[in-house]
């Protein structure tokens, strides 16, 4: 595993190699892909800690701005814990707190993250999909939380998730039966934000929307995260909007916050510093 998530002088594209994930550093933009595709991406402990040291990586580097995770190959971004490695007897020990994929439990995460589906989204897979901030699809993606079928339950926050996202009646009629919905009803149900009918085409979407949260202050958009999250904690929105936001204060003690409205008056494009 290497001992650091990349490295990298200005301008440059670094591709970095893990056991069971790649990396790739583009400008603002981490682009994750999760490398197993033998076994369609499916998850086991010792891909989860390298997930969680990739994200804490990107959550502490103030350069890194966005993140997109996809899967490798054409037939599934990831089919979720790797049952077959869980039935073998294979080491289940050291999962991170951060939960699947290092992703699902990282509560204190304010840099946004796209999910670029290409192919099964499945039980872990979907919740990796539904722990991130949008979701770009392809097609030819599928989606469920099937976990009933097998004797278990969606335990990386499916269940929590997926009401939140697309109320309680659509989430029901997918969890309790762990039916397969595809890209088009996804996008219909709210869960996909975009459907791209060329799979080849899936990662420059993803790129274009990571493009354009990366024109933005990086201060505003972790506070417009932290707050869009947090305040659902808050029944009542007087309560919400008088709530203390710690990304909030970061925006307005930073340099964005004195460079936005500069450059907005001298007509050019703002030169960020996410500090």
């Amino acid at each position: 595993m290497p001992d650091i998530l990349y490295q990298k002088l200005k301008g440059d594209i670094m591709k970095t190699d893990y056991e069971f994930l790649t990396t790739e550093v583009n400008g603002h933009i981490l682009e994750v892909t999760i490398n197993r595709p033998d076994v369609m991406n499916s998850l086991h402990p010792p891909s989860h800690r390298e997930f969680d040291e990739v994200w804490s990586e990107f959550t502490n580097d103030e350069d890194l701005w966005v993140g997109i995770i996809t899967g490798a190959g054409d037939r599934a971004f990831s089919a979720g814990n790797d049952l077959k490695y869980q039935a073998s007897g294979g080491d289940r020990s050291g999962m991170p707190e951060t939960g699947f994929a290092g992703l699902t439990s990282r509560f204190n995460l304010n840099k946004p993250i796209i999910a670029a589906v290409n192919g099964v989204a499945m039980g872990g897979g979907m919740e990796i999909a539904l722990a991130c901030d949008l979701i770009i699809a392809s097609s030819n993606a599928r989606f469920a939380l099937p976990e009933p079928k097998v004797g278990l339950a969606a335990l990386a926050g499916g269940m929590q998730r997926l009401p939140r996202q697309i109320g309680m009646k659509n989430a029901m009629g997918m969890m309790l039966t762990g039916r397969h919905v595809e890209a088009a009803e996804a996008k219909e149900l709210g869960i996909v934000n975009e459907v791209v009918e060329s799979q080849a085409d899936l990662m420059d979407r993803a790129r274009d929307w990571a493009k354009q949260i990366e024109a933005c202050s990086p201060m505003s958009i972790r506070a417009t995260k932290q707050v869009a999250y947090e305040s659902l904690n808050e029944a009542n929105l007087e309560n919400s909007m008088k709530g203390q936001y710690t990304a909030v204060h970061d925006l307005f003690t930073s340099e964005d916050f004195i460079e936005g409205p500069v450059a907005f008056a001298e007509k050019r494009a703002p030169n960020w510093k996410g500090k």
